[in-house]
């Protein structure tokens, strides 16, 4: 189950990249060569990957909502050994794949998304 926005997507998640990535406000190396650094912050970023559209509907559901013109969404994806980690976050590089048409249905497959992190993380939830 893949959750957007409050709305649960059901959904076979077959693979998550999740990425810890810090941002500084400043970065600089001294005369010496001694880093000078301030950071912002560390972001928690995901890739989704996702099987074959078994739901036809919840499918398109999904991809309309992965493809919507809204800034930010709050999603909530796995973390740690058995929690969920919930973050606001924007969408890039949707994208997927025509597995098959059969009987003038199309099946699409490996559904991929990044959940971008709008702020730095303050601790997992």
């Amino acid at each position: 189950m893949l959750w957007i926005d409050g709305r649960g997507y059901n959904v076979e998640v077959v693979k998550i990249k999740r990425k810890g990535e810090f941002l500084d406000k400043y970065a600089q190396r001294t005369e010496m060569g001694v880093l000078e650094r301030e950071l912002h912050g560390n972001y928690i970023n995901y890739q989704l990957k996702l099987g074959p559209n078994t739901d036809p509907a919840e499918y398109d559901l999904l991809w309309e909502k992965l493809n919507a013109e809204e800034e930010f969404h709050t999603v909530q994806v796995p973390y740690g050994e058995n929690g969920m980690y919930t973050f606001e976050a924007y969408f890039s590089n949707v994208s997927d794949e025509l597995l098959c048409q059969r009987g003038g249905r199309n099946t699409w497959n490996s559904l991929t998304v990044n959940f971008i992190s709008r702020r730095p993380r303050k601790g997992a939830a």
